[in-house]
């Protein structure tokens, strides 16, 4: 296409004025003016020397402030071929040293600092000069109200607002704005000197560019014009005139003079380049240089302007009756993408624009902006990374596959989880209810029939006589009498007659907090069928005077279900937790166990009993010193002690270096911080017992909100801390998580990356079993089962609260998971050495707990395994997929599942197993490929 003729359709005010540059006849390097010798070559040059290079512009079109602008009287052309990127207000260098050169001729020294190369351009906003920073060193340009209006107060703090807004920008597409300064009563700003021509000067020459070249050029416009969005600043005067390219083609955005925050209404700016709301005197948005900006690609890529007119009233008629033509009728061969994108821009409604200059430069084809961030040596904002990757969606048959997988593993982990689970091997045939009422019924046979003032009840789990059998039995059904006495899972029911308050920062009521240390406490403990296996009393503090009633054993052996005469008299053992004053033992046989010995121990005072317990040879006191730890549990506790604080210490000092530096995503940080706070505070609503008496209620609730603000203040310590560098390392793994935050949660990009999670960590759930499945599949004993979580058996407030205890839990790890790989990745350079040493770092974390003792060989393998699908789903997948395949893993990990619908705890699995249904199969609906995601929330207010 040829270039467009020079002032064609604009007013004579608007007239460019083309000029052109002088070079050496020799070697064409451009000079200043003046030089008896070429400063390359050494050509000596004369009055003749050859006048070459591009035409330039002088000044661009009116612009609008408040009111229009006088348009500037004509004046002597001018021209140069290094131009500042001050030239936004259309001034020109001087092309010779035959013209005037302004009112600082070239040499002179302003400050003491600055001496004057020559004049660049000057025009109705004043005059701009190159100048050798004798300081520092380097080339500046300077720039000077006209000298009419150089005490002007209006225009000086127009001046002093240029200076704030662009400082407040940093970014390689930006031209950077120094200080503000005066000299001899004259006030200038000084600022970075681009060598290279501003866009529209070139736009006039060269018609427009090729594709390529275009896509390159526009996808720095967008980042310098996101930049400056990222501080909240809009720019309000988005022009070609206002965009410099250097000589190596990179581009700057210059001229904040007009800039501003977002949501001023202000009729500011160039009115061919105004959009509607602006031109109108409505509220300028970000949404409005969006505008502006698909005016400067449709001229990029076309070579024309979208609007011409001579007139005000002529560009507000064009544009509102003919329209704007499609780039596609003046460029046949454009890309359907790129149309697309430039006319998105130009929708006549703020809303219907997209968000963004990066969701601009996003829609561009063949555009990765993150790894132009990188290649560039710059770390890609959040925005920048929401932005990116916009073809995200999956197609049916993989959503189907995606789908398809989630129910069959959901299937697999059913049955694995009924062979290995301890609560389907050891049966509970009485629900909560029934078990309270013979707690209840018990206490009265025994002596205590006063109703309490409190009471609390729960189900636990008794490894006394699981770890008795693994280490005494080596027979391979060695785990088929656990369904009967000794008990595994135990209920307990405790009275109290002054509110039970639990102490520690749990604030949840057990068989042992608070302790039983009040007179008339009781604590009642049965097994799952409702027999009676320990019970304990505080007794009154002060001797009661006597006589006092013979101690009858008898209801303690009916509530056991026992039969006295069958056992015999022995001399007792037990010291029972409160002061007795009558003791008592038995030893014999029971009926559904004659293969074992049992020793009944009880005591009283005055009378009324205090303690009962059923013992044996498998039984270890509470009181006792517990046994040392094994080598192997040893080392992996203190490893993973070491591993997940040190994170969190480095977390925090860096969340300090980086506060200083004024980066990271803070906006991110606080949505995450303020989500984890809101669970948490729900979380623990939801599993406290609470009491009627309000003063302990408040109390209790700030100790709550104390709580959940402290675990939420060390995620956005952590996050602030390490999520920029993970941002500069490996800012595709937070593409999925930063849409989230930003309220994207039906983004076909979130969608796919929750998938991704639930799919990963069904596959990690998958392993586990494997550690219980596979010694008996090769003829070895079978470890001891899983012990499952039975708080969700109380009740669906407690199902609720469990998962959602979790996700405080996938979060943390999740990101800190996240950190340490980047940061390995970044110290070790090669990805396999990097998800080498995190799988080895992470495998005794993972190990902490997960496994019940017997094959520790086994268990570091499948641990290893468990952590090598989550290294691998970090360094393919990102933070949201690792952050969603912890929350399944450690949701289905204890989970109480069985395959036996008639059980009256069944829900309470299925309500796990629902959720993670729910969120798997939700996220295969949003990351369909015609799934329509939200609008994008903007970063526009980020401070960071």
């Amino acid at each position: 296409m040829s270039p467009k003729p020079s002032g064609a359709g604009q007013s004579e005010a608007q007239a460019r004025v083309q000029c052109r540059v002088p070079r050496c006849p020799a070697c064409s390097t451009a000079l200043t003016g003046g030089e008896s010798a070429c400063p390359s070559c050494g050509h000596v040059i004369d009055d003749d020397a050859t006048m070459l290079g591009p035409p330039s512009q002088d000044v661009d079109e009116t612009r609008l402030s408040g009111a229009a602008s006088t348009p500037p009287p004509p004046r002597p052309a001018s021209s140069s071929s290094s131009r500042s990127s001050s030239q936004q207000s259309g001034m020109l260098s001087s092309s010779s040293s035959s013209i005037d050169h302004g009112r600082f001729p070239p040499g002179t020294l302003l400050g003491g600092r600055y001496r004057i190369v020559g004049r660049l351009g000057r025009g109705g906003m004043g005059e701009v000069f190159r100048a050798d920073d004798l300081k520092l060193g380097q080339s500046v340009a300077l720039k000077f109200l006209p000298g009419d209006v150089d005490r002007d107060p209006a225009r000086l703090t127009q001046l002093h607002t240029e200076v704030r807004m662009a400082r407040q920008v940093s970014h390689p597409n930006v031209c950077r704005v120094y200080d503000i300064d005066e000299v001899e009563g004259h006030t200038f700003l000084s600022m970075e000197y681009v060598d290279g021509e501003d866009l529209a000067s070139l736009l006039r020459r060269i018609g427009r560019f090729p594709q390529d070249r275009g896509l390159e050029i526009a996808r720095q416009v967008c980042a310098g014009l996101a930049a400056a969005h990222e501080r909240g600043v809009v720019h309000r005067d988005f022009k070609p005139a206002n965009v410099m390219i250097d000589g190596a083609g990179k581009v700057r955005v210059t001229d904040f003079g007009l800039a501003g925050v977002s949501g001023e209404s202000i009729r500011a700016g160039t009115p061919a380049y105004m959009a509607p709301e602006q031109l109108s005197g409505g509220e300028v948005t970000v949404r409005s240089d969006i505008y502006a900006l698909g005016l400067v690609l449709y001229e990029i890529f076309t070579g024309q302007r979208a609007l011409e007119g001579r007139n005000l009233a002529e560009l507000i008629n064009r544009r509102e009756q003919s329209g704007i033509t499609l780039p596609s009728a003046l460029v046949k061969d454009l890309e359907p993408e790129i149309e697309q994108g430039i006319m998105r821009c130009l929708r006549p409604e703020p809303e219907a624009r997209p968000g963004s200059a990066l969701a601009v430069a996003a829609a561009l084809p063949g555009g990765d902006p993150l790894a132009a961030a990188l290649a560039a040596g710059e770390t890609p904002s959040p925005a920048m990374v929401a932005a990116a990757g916009m073809s995200d969606a999956m197609n049916v048959r993989h959503v189907w596959m995606g789908a398809a997988w989630i129910a069959g593993a959901l299937v697999l982990v059913l049955l694995s989880y009924q062979r290995i689970l301890l609560i389907n091997r050891a049966p509970m045939p009485k629900p909560p209810d029934a078990l309270v009422d013979r707690a209840q019924e018990a206490l009265a046979k025994i002596g205590y029939r006063a109703a309490p003032r409190a009471s609390a009840a729960g189900f636990a789990i008794s490894t006394d006589y699981l770890a008795y059998v693994d280490a005494t039995s080596t027979a391979r059904d060695r785990w088929k009498q656990i369904g009967t006495r000794p008990e595994s899972i135990i209920f307990w029911y405790r009275t109290s007659p002054r509110r039970l308050i639990p102490w520690g920062n749990e604030n949840t009521v057990s068989g042992t907090n608070p302790p039983l240390n009040v007179s008339g406490m009781t604590l009642m403990v049965l097994d799952a069928s409702g027999r009676l296996s320990e019970f304990h009393a505080v007794p009154e503090p002060v001797e009661s005077p006597g006589p006092y009633p013979p101690v009858d054993w008898t209801p303690l052996f009916e509530a056991a279900a026992l039969d006295i005469k069958t056992f015999t008299t022995v001399p007792p053992q037990r010291v029972p937790l409160a002061f007795a004053d009558a003791r008592a033992a038995w030893e014999g046989h029971v009926a559904d166990r004659p293969d074992l010995s049992f020793r009944i121990e009880a005591a009283a005072y005055h009378g009324r009993v205090v303690f009962f317990g059923i013992t044996g040879p498998w039984t270890r006191s509470a009181r006792a010193e517990p046994a040392p730890p094994s080598r192997f549990n040893l080392i992996v506790e203190g490893l993973a002690s070491l591993i997940m604080p040190g994170l969190m210490i480095a977390g925090a000092l860096l969340a300090r270096h980086n506060r200083r530096l004024q980066r990271g995503d803070r906006i991110g940080a606080a949505r995450a911080a303020s989500f984890l706070l809101v669970v948490g505070i729900v979380t623990r609503a939801l599993m406290l017992a609470h009491t009627s008496d309000m003063s302990i209620e408040v109390g209790r609730l700030f100790s709550m909100l104390g709580a959940s603000l402290f675990d939420s203040a060390v995620l956005w310590v952590t996050y602030l801390g390490l999520e920029p560098y993970v941002r500069r390392t490996a800012p595709d793994s937070l593409i999925g998580w930063t849409r989230l935050v930003s309220g994207r949660w039906n983004d076909p990009h979130v969608g796919r990356d929750v998938l991704i999670g639930v799919s990963a960590g069904l596959l990690m759930t998958l392993l586990f079993p494997l550690y219980y499945l596979l010694p008996v599949l090769a003829g070895r004993l079978e470890p001891m089962p899983v012990l499952p979580d039975l708080r969700p058996l109380m009740g669906p407030r407690y199902v609720i609260g469990g998962l959602l205890a979790e996700v405080p839990d996938a979060l943390t790890s999740g990101m800190l998971g996240t950190v340490g790989v980047a940061s390995l990745l970044m110290l070790l350079k090669r990805r396999s050495l990097a998800v080498a040493a995190a799988i080895l770092i992470f495998t005794p974390v993972a190990l902490n707990g997960m496994f019940n003792p017997g094959y520790p060989t086994l268990a570091l393998a499948i641990g290893a395994g468990i952590i090598a699908i989550f290294v691998g789903v970090i360094v393919r997948g990102g933070l949201l997929p690792a952050i969603v395949a912890l929350g399944t893993h450690f949701i289905l990990l204890r989970a109480p599942l069985t395959v036996s619908l008639s059980e009256w705890w069944a829900p309470a699995g299925w309500w796990h197993l629902g959720a993670i249904a729910l969120v798997g199969f939700g996220a295969c609906y949003i990351a369909r490929s015609d799934a329509t995601p939200l609008a994008p929330r903007q970063y526009a207010a980020q401070t960071a």
